[in-house]
């Protein structure tokens, strides 16, 4: 997807955790360990753009978790509300406010098999608390922190 604006964009990024293990893709253009996620597209919404990268990124259809208030009326949709929000700087020029989502693989059972979308990523795999430290490339210890945050949360309420 290309930029919408030439300063800032907006982007989504899904923890997916399943059993207590967390699925991580190694991005091929930057060479770095991250979450599923994208930027959102003017057609979507923030929802919208989390279940279509979780798709496109790995095959699976995630359930995103949160609070969705209950003031949905005609010319409103209330959507669930992103764990975090952060905003980072991808250029000297251009950022990304990014919308930070937990979410689980619908279906529950065993860990689903995750496909590797192999024009954008290296690798795709579950990792558990443990794996984060030994991954190489090294994860930055931002995303270290959220994966540890929503391996914490999620597995509190299964």
């Amino acid at each position: 997807m290309a930029h919408i604006h030439e300063k800032i964009d907006f982007t989504v990024a899904i923890f997916v955790v399943h059993d207590g293990k967390i699925l991580l893709i190694h991005h091929r253009k930057l060479d770095k360990w991250l979450p599923l996620g994208g930027h959102i597209e003017l057609d979507e919404d923030p929802e919208q753009a989390a279940l279509r990268e979780a798709k496109e990124e790995s095959g699976l259809e995630v359930e995103l978790l949160g609070e969705r208030p209950p003031t949905t009326s005609p010319g409103t949709r209330a959507l669930i509300a992103p764990r975090f929000l952060d905003i980072h700087r991808i250029s000297d020029t251009h950022e990304h406010i990014g919308m930070i989502y937990w979410a689980r693989p619908k279906g529950g059972g065993d860990a689903p098999v995750a496909e590797l979308a192999t024009a954008e990523h290296h690798d795709i795999r579950w990792c558990s608390a443990a794996d984060l430290d030994k991954l190489q490339p090294p994860m930055s210890d931002a995303v270290k922190w959220y994966c540890h945050k929503a391996i914490e949360e999620i597995s509190k309420h299964p």
